[in-house]
């Protein structure tokens, strides 16, 4: 500090609009979003999700409607979910590797109609079991990694090939990194990434997203023997150095906002892209508080991410990544 008060009043520099823009430390834009979308069998299909006010599943015609609304205002990537009805759900998932599957019609039409935005692909068995876990498991109950690493994969490597531009395995098995750029490299798929989600936390904030890929009612227990203990900090950051030593491209954490201190001590560990996933009970309590009239969408919104971008994120993901946009200027 160079002078004290009333030589220095800090207040000086925030008296006026154009000052505080030209004085922001930190700076967001639509480039710094991933829309997330959940996809639907049929045509001309949206389906409202109950859980999440104003988000819908969409047919697959709906979400190439929506990856033209990201390139227009400017949001860069999409990430993709699908919602496997139950006659497709089976013990072992295997319609995680249908080339035909939801995730892969929605991969195509994507890339075929808006080739300049991203298509992110989430790798996981939770949309295509019947039991609801992100992996195979055992007469115990208990979820298996090495076995669940292979469908992993043999998954990735379905989405890849239908188009996928980034693979982001969000089930936290060990190992399944390095096993999955090992597949890419082999199968001539040198330029896919990997966004891992590297610190992923067993959450009470995952509710509504059950629901919108229809896992909810079919979980059998919970998933704390392979998600985070939200407990724990130092754990995180062996994971996150366990899946860049394997090839991970980026990192993801997940939750958003209760996890912000992870986010700041990941960046400042690793210094590679860091991305925050804006889970759906985060946006869901933004919404009702809104319905509530007890807070403004807008300003909660943007105040909401830029604090993912002052933690030290290079993107968030959201469920409100279009109206944030809209607010940004897309």
């Amino acid at each position: 500090m160079t002078a004290s008060y009333p030589a220095l009043r800090l207040r000086r520099t925030r008296a006026s609009a154009w000052s505080r823009r030209l004085h922001a430390e930190t700076v967001l834009t639509p480039a710094d979003l991933i829309w997330p979308l959940f996809v639907a069998e049929g045509e001309g299909v949206e389906q409202p999700i109950v859980s999440l006010p104003g988000v819908s599943r969409w047919s697959v015609d709906g979400i190439v409607a929506r990856g033209r609304e990201a390139r227009d205002l400017g949001i860069p990537c999409i990430a993709l979910f699908p919602y496997t009805q139950v006659e497709r759900r089976t013990e072992d998932g295997r319609e995680a590797l249908n080339p035909d599957n939801l995730m892969c019609q929605a991969i195509r039409a994507l890339k075929d109609a808006v080739p300049e935005v991203g298509v992110l692909t989430d790798v996981a068995l939770d949309p295509y079991t019947s039991h609801g876990h992100d992996g195979l498991v055992d007469a115990a109950g208990y979820v298996v990694n090495d076995t669940t690493a292979e469908m992993l994969v043999a998954q990735a490597l379905n989405q890849a090939n239908a188009g996928a531009d980034i693979i982001a395995p969000s089930d936290m098995m060990d190992g399944r990194i390095g096993m999955i750029r090992s597949a890419l490299e082999a199968d001539a798929h040198h330029n896919v990434q990997i966004m891992s989600y590297a610190a992923k936390y067993a959450s009470a904030f995952y509710g509504p997203f059950r629901d919108a890929v229809g896992s909810r009612g079919l979980l059998k227990g919970d998933k704390k023997t392979y998600q985070m203990d939200n407990a724990n900090a130092e754990e995180a950051l062996r994971e996150v150095a366990m899946d860049l030593a394997e090839g991970a491209d980026t990192v993801m954490v997940k939750p958003g906002l209760p996890y912000l201190d992870i986010i700041v001590r990941v960046r400042q560990a690793f210094e590679v892209p860091v991305f925050a996933y804006q889970v759906s009970g985060e946006y869901a309590m933004i919404e009702h508080a809104v319905a509530a009239g007890a807070a403004e969408r807008d300003v909660m919104v943007l105040e909401t991410l830029m604090s993912f971008k002052r933690a030290g994120c290079s993107g968030v993901l959201t469920y409100h990544a279009a109206h944030a946009a809209k607010l940004l200027g897309g």
